[in-house]
């Protein structure tokens, strides 16, 4: 049991480390292929927003992620969810103003038959980290 737990932490974090890959690769559909249909993210700056919307702003002069550098904290399996508590730097443009990002990253991922997918994500700024 606990080797199996072990292996399923260890799938998990190279899944968000993959992720935040394709993040830096700005590529619209590997991006969206680590997310769930019903994916939702609570920016640092507090807004909502949906799957589709996020992936629309990701395109030439919009939303263009430069680094996606994270430290995990926190990695766990339940049952067939997961949950990953990190902290660091994601950077970029959006419509090419410069942003840069010390935040506290959450996310909250679920396993089915083809594999993990995020169905949840929540930033918060870490000015004091």
């Amino acid at each position: 049991m606990k080797v199996e737990v072990l292996h399923g932490v260890n799938e998990l974090v190279q899944f968000h480390s993959d992720w935040d890959k394709a993040m830096i690769g700005n590529d619209v559909n590997k991006i969206g292929s680590f997310m769930a249909d019903d994916w939702t993210i609570v920016a640092t700056e507090g807004g909502v927003t949906s799957k589709s919307s996020f992936l629309e702003n990701i395109k030439p002069g919009g939303l263009c992620h430069k680094k996606m550098d994270f430290e995990i904290i926190k990695s766990e399996i339940y049952g067939n969810s997961g949950i990953i508590v990190a902290k660091g730097t994601s950077s970029g443009t959006y419509y090419e103003e410069p942003f840069s990002y010390y935040e506290w990253s959450t996310s909250l991922f679920h396993k089915n038959s083809s594999g993990w997918l995020c169905v949840l994500t929540m930033l918060t700024t870490c000015p004091y980290c």
